[in-house]
């Protein structure tokens, strides 16, 4: 995709960091913007922000694991601007923790938005892409822990290896039946961003009230300090989502430097050795 003067662009999990990031750089571009997000007050306050900078925007109260506030946020969007161009399925939280820790909530709040709101951001607006004959490309975000294993992150680990996995299978769908319509996994490493607070969003129904372990409770305070010394920023991400979408790249990787730790990992499988654990190098 090379033009994006007057297409539209729906960003789930868009009211802050990346999504909101990738708004006002897919704005600048001249594109309308519909944001999706849980969180209603800040979801108008980023609507607001965007039309202050001359962005048509539409803010959609969403819960991207229900499959039916994603097809009402699709229904919404065609009713008010008639189509959809780029689809950034970027909501999701990031719980840490010893893996068998973790209680059946916290498997059951993560899968929500990592895993089932990519399931229905890829199920409900594909085929609207698709009918529409024009280009289009989806934006799946995972993280570099859907291309490597870490310690005390494997429940995060787990949802994001399968958004890789189902963005690659949806690249060969895509190119089987069209050649107008594409996709990329979004596969950044530390950013600044509220992602480390993601309790802030856990419904009350899958809420845990048991103690948590001396181990889960430093592992979430490094998670969020390694997040906040992220040395590139939401914007600069926004920046290399928009140049992948015009080269059509597919793998989206904004820390070049972590790519020997990848390399490692993969390096790992195929010499059939145990797991070398990169975060101790």
């Amino acid at each position: 995709m090379k033009s994006f003067e007057n297409k539209v662009a729906v960003i789930t999990g868009g009211a802050s960091g990346l999504g909101l990031a990738m708004a006002k750089r897919f704005g600048t571009e001249g594109m309308k913007i519909v944001l999706a997000d849980i969180e209603e007050e800040p979801l108008q306050i980023a609507t607001s922000e965007l039309e202050k900078m001359g962005i048509d925007a539409l803010g959609i109260p969403c819960d991207v694991s229900k499959g039916e506030d994603v097809e009402r946020v699709a229904q919404k969007t065609i009713e008010h601007y008639k189509s959809i161009h780029i689809v950034c399925n970027n909501a999701g939280v990031a719980p840490s923790g010893i893996i068998w820790e973790h209680s059946t909530k916290d498997w059951e709040w993560a899968m929500g938005p990592n895993v089932w709101g990519v399931i229905h951001g890829i199920r409900v607006f594909t085929p609207i892409l698709l009918s529409q004959k024009e280009e289009g490309h989806i934006i799946n975000t995972a993280s570099v822990a859907g291309l490597m294993s870490f310690n005390g992150m494997g429940l995060y680990c787990t949802t994001k290896h399968s958004v890789v996995t189902m963005t690659e299978c949806l690249h060969h769908d895509l190119t089987s039946v069209c050649d107008n319509v594409r996709c990329s996994v979004l596969c950044p490493a530390y950013v600044p961003t509220g992602i480390a607070d993601s309790e802030r969003n856990r419904p009350q129904d899958l809420k845990d009230e048991r103690i948590k372990s001396e181990d889960e409770i430093k592992l979430e305070d490094n998670l969020k300090k390694a997040v906040e010394s992220g040395k590139i920023s939401a914007e600069d991400v926004a920046n290399r989502v928009l140049e992948a979408i015009q080269k059509e790249e597919f793998y989206i990787l904004t820390h070049p430097k972590i790519k020997p730790a990848i390399e490692t990992r993969f390096q790992d499988i195929l010499t059939e050795r145990l797991p070398v654990d990169t975060s101790k190098r």
